[in-house]
């Protein structure tokens, strides 16, 4: 009897539709050990047609609070404010970047938006006043930005720019799809981090005068994950004051650079990347550091609106870009609350306090 391997289905949302696509186990596994492979431990794979013109990041330094390591350069303050309190209405963008003729990066951004929330999307609509903080999202193979619509809403509606890139060769549709191209992708994804930030001082841009641009964040699911642990590590980005890896794990290379808390998600019953995979890629932040378990859950089923286990991480990871990018205490509070649900979710931290 020939043994399938297991499949991971992405979940799609485009308004009122969704669709689904698998994508089998030995794929997304071939994609890290080719890149595992590709990455030196302490090193970075990175040639000069990778950089992000104007705001590549340094040569990667040893992470503070690592054993032996160097001081790394400190961020600069937060501005230690109260997250908005009440939802915004969401705005939604489209943005023709592109790193060079091979590496398109089509941009989907939402954002706290002009209006009363009505629980949609406005495309186009005005940016909401204020400043607020910028959060980087990076979909997995086969993926594209609006699978991760209910999630980039949820947070852009409590006060976070949220811009997610479709990657040139995993994205679902890829002309040319090529799994070891992930190595690529930490680069692109400091690109759209510049570029954004960049719109802040454009005269005349929809989002001048509203990033707050010493708070930016990476996140990323699956593919994305490693995306988001790469730019921790070999492909440091020192701006990033905060991260969520969901549904993922570190490759070769350890984590480097300034002090960067980092939350992981992940479902123990994880078919494609295992659990003890993301265990030890917590295990290895030398940081203060939080794991959100989904009891029984899968790949990213609680990323689905009415999925099991949805609303404590929409509340946990909500939470904890509340506290890491606004400096807000009282959602640093709520942080065990939000992740411990009896059957559904557990919570466990360490440094936090």
């Amino acid at each position: 009897m020939v043994r399938r391997p297991p499949r991971l289905t992405l979940f799609v949302s485009t308004g009122a539709r969704a669709y689904s696509r698998p994508v089998h186990r030995r794929v997304l596994l071939r994609a890290m050990t080719a890149l595992a492979l590709a990455v030196p431990v302490g090193g970075c794979v990175e040639s000069p047609s990778r950089r992000p013109p104007g705001g590549a990041p340094p040569t990667p330094q040893p992470a503070t609070g690592a054993p032996g390591a160097a001081p790394a350069s400190a961020l600069p303050p937060l501005r230690g404010r109260p997250a908005p309190a009440k939802p915004f209405a969401v705005g939604v963008r489209d943005l023709a970047l592109t790193r060079g003729a091979d590496r398109p990066l089509p941009t989907t951004v939402w954002y706290p938006a002009d209006g009363a929330p009505d629980g949609g999307t406005r495309p186009g609509a005005g940016v909401a006043p204020g400043r607020f903080p910028l959060v980087l999202l990076s979909h997995g193979l086969t993926g594209l930005p609006q699978a991760l619509a209910p999630v980039a809403i949820r947070w852009a509606a409590a006060g976070f720019v949220v811009a997610a890139p479709a990657y040139p060769h995993t994205k679902y549709g890829a002309p040319r799809f090529d799994i070891t191209d992930v190595a690529n992708q930490p680069a692109d994804a400091s690109y759209v981090i510049s570029e954004m930030l960049a719109r802040d001082g454009r005269e005349g841009d929809p989002f001048a005068g509203h990033l707050d641009t010493v708070a930016v964040a990476a996140a990323g699911h699956s593919a994305g994950a490693y995306t988001t642990t790469q730019m921790l590590s070999t492909q440091r980005d020192p701006r990033l004051r905060s991260a969520i890896v969901i549904a993922g794990g570190l490759l070769g290379g350890a984590y480097t650079g300034p002090v960067t808390p980092v939350l992981f998600v992940h479902g123990d019953a994880d078919p494609t990347v295992s659990y003890r995979g993301g265990r030890a890629a917590y295990g290895a932040v030398p940081w203060p550091k939080a794991f959100l378990t989904m009891l029984g859950g899968d790949h990213g089923r609680y990323m689905a609106r009415g999925g099991a286990g949805f609303q404590q991480m929409i509340e946990t990871t909500t939470d904890f870009l509340r506290w890491s990018l606004y400096g807000d205490s009282r959602a640093k509070a709520r942080l065990n609350g939000d992740g411990s649900s009896t059957g559904t979710s557990r919570w466990e931290s360490a440094g936090l306090s």
